[in-house]
């Protein structure tokens, strides 16, 4: 496979029907957000655990503490994890470029900031990161709470690490969950730097030495490991309510239309055979689905609803569904490649090729599935699963907008690798290991 020919393209216009959210917007004269409006992120988040509002959400939190006091294992599809899929490479990552970054933004926090940062480098926070809005650990630093020129260091360090696609696409994120807070009068809640940053170890050129950072806040969680020149960004979480800016100074601003359109794409050119194999539920919320009320095994609840590898899911075992990808046609198969492009989207160039290469050597193993309609107006859910990635794409109800049913304009995705791959698990040596 020539990598080249699989390029993301961003998007940067907007159309009339980027503000259809608009029919959606929501009293804010009720008691959620006349309450919220007076309160501080910590306030917030110190309210949701007392008033267990909203209940299904706090149940979904308890959950994931269970979860996450289980040793890291890895996402796999049988409850096995598969050695020898990953090994340590040079991808040409500038890593001292990097470290001189993330040497800078040390400095910028000062003693007192560097400390609440640190971590060691396989510290259990690692796998801490949630997509909720409110703050339910608070570690690490707060991008609000530093000066603004320690925000700019964190963000130099980021810039560093990520693709300049991919940078702007996490930076878009941000500016759209600032929009969403301006739309709901949440300005302290959800605004461009309602985001924790945390450095695990110590930033080193060296492979001998890896190390990495996490930023997480609403819509956007980032978990990126470095190795010398070897990168790993999973998993990742990127989401956006509404999907698109159309007002203000960062009118035009959009994301995660591109994964829309190419999946959409590639189940409406199956056959209908292949439709038939792919579509595992028809419904965004089919009675078919497990709908017990034990968050740990159900199939559909109201804050993950379709997708299965979101917060805390580290250990999840997720069966393979959908038809496979090497009966598909030639272009098709370039679909795929071209969908993972845009799930990739914040990985280098170089890094990203090779883990496109990784991609197409495992389609016989490589499974691609969907859950609703496929009409160019339906809301939908799909996934693509082999041995080194999955990803996901989720069409949701309103959380802070109003639309009952799943929308175009509330989007979740996610990354995982599985067997390990996770926060670069399979090529940390020993000692170096995730908690």
């Amino acid at each position: 496979m020539s990598s080249s020919a699989h390029q993301p393209t961003a998007s940067a216009s907007t159309s009339t029907s980027t503000s259809t959210f608009r029919a959606h917007l929501p009293s804010l004269t009720t008691p959620r957000f006349t309450t919220a409006a007076q309160q501080s992120p910590l306030e917030y988040a110190a309210f949701f655990r007392t008033h267990h509002a909203p209940p299904w959400l706090y149940n979904l939190t308890q959950t994931w503490e269970t979860l996450y006091r289980e040793p890291f294992h890895g996402l796999t599809s049988d409850g096995t994890v598969r050695p020898g899929l990953f090994e340590a490479r040079d991808e040409s990552v500038d890593i001292e470029g990097v470290v001189a970054r993330a040497q800078d933004m040390l400095e910028a926090l000062g003693e007192e900031g560097r400390e609440k940062v640190a971590f060691g480098v396989g510290a259990r926070e690692w796998r801490a990161w949630s997509n909720p809005e409110m703050l339910l650990r608070p570690l690490g630093v707060r991008l609000e709470d530093v000066p603004p020129s320690t925000t700019f260091s964190i963000h130099r360090l980021i810039a560093a690490s990520l693709s300049p696609e991919g940078y702007a696409k996490a930076v878009s994120a941000m500016r759209i969950n600032d929009f969403l807070g301006t739309l709901v009068s949440l300005p302290r809640i959800l605004n461009q730097h309602s985001y924790n940053f945390l450095l695990f170890g110590t930033p080193s050129s060296s492979p001998s030495s890896p190390w990495g950072w996490l930023l997480y806040g609403h819509h956007l969680c980032l978990s990126v490991f470095f190795r010398g020149p070897q990168l790993v960004i999973s998993p990742t979480f990127t989401g956006a309510e509404p999907n698109a800016i159309d007002a203000g100074e960062f009118a035009g601003t959009q994301i995660l239309h591109r994964e829309c359109e190419l999946g959409l794409r590639l189940m409406q050119s199956l056959t209908p055979a292949q439709q038939k194999t792919a579509q595992v539920y028809e419904k965004m919320r089919d009675d078919r689905m497990r709908q017990t009320g034990d968050l740990l095994t159900d199939r559909w609840n109201q804050d993950d609803q379709r997708h299965l590898c979101g917060a805390f899911r580290d250990n999840r075992v997720v069966p393979s569904e959908g038809v496979c990808v090497s009966s598909l046609t030639s272009a098709q198969r370039s679909l795929v490649l071209d969908i993972c492009a845009e799930f990739l989207l914040y990985l280098p160039t170089p890094s990203r090729h090779l883990k496109l290469d990784d991609i197409e050597r495992h389609f016989a193993e490589t499974y691609f599935c969907w859950i609703g309609g496929y009409g160019d107006d339906d809301a939908f859910y799909y996934r693509i699963q082999s041995p080194v990635i999955v990803c996901e794409f989720d069409h949701h109800s309103g959380v802070f907008l109003a639309n009952e049913e799943p929308a175009r304009f509330h989007t979740h995705t996610i990354v995982r690798t599985p067997n390990a791959g996770d926060y670069g698990q399979a090529i940390r040596g020993e000692g170096e290991k995730l908690e």
